[in-house]
């Protein structure tokens, strides 16, 4: 059986959430615990291509720090963001799951099951 990889943040309620029900489907569970163990620039791009998603659409918007790095700048390339995403990865939506090559963000926590 594949692991199944949550990019998790204990303190978060979706996060733990997604992180029950991947329990509770008797997954073969990888926690990282992003905020501690950041991705890396070309695992954050891997990521995102799994997600099929551009880095925006991953961005927290409502993060204080979104504001204070002026994010919101439309001439922000998107290596700019993701890099911006790994030196500062309390600005990564979570929780992320993967399995198989694709990815889902656990909002709500129920979508994980469409890639188990």
């Amino acid at each position: 059986m594949n692991k199944t990889r949550i990019y998790h943040n204990p303190r978060c309620s979706k996060s733990r959430e997604t992180l029950a029900l991947l329990e509770s489907q008797q997954q073969d569970i990888e926690i990282v615990e992003y905020l501690k163990s950041p991705p890396s620039v070309d695992e954050l791009t891997a990521i995102l291509r799994q997600l099929k998603l551009r880095p925006r659409q991953l961005l927290r918007s409502k993060e204080s720090l979104y504001k204070e790095l002026q994010l919101d700048n439309a001439d922000l390339s998107d290596e700019d963001l993701i890099t911006a995403m790994c030196a500062n990865p309390k600005l990564i939506e979570r929780p992320i799951v993967i399995k198989n090559n694709q990815a889902i963000i656990g909002r709500p926590p129920e979508a994980v099951l469409n890639i188990l």
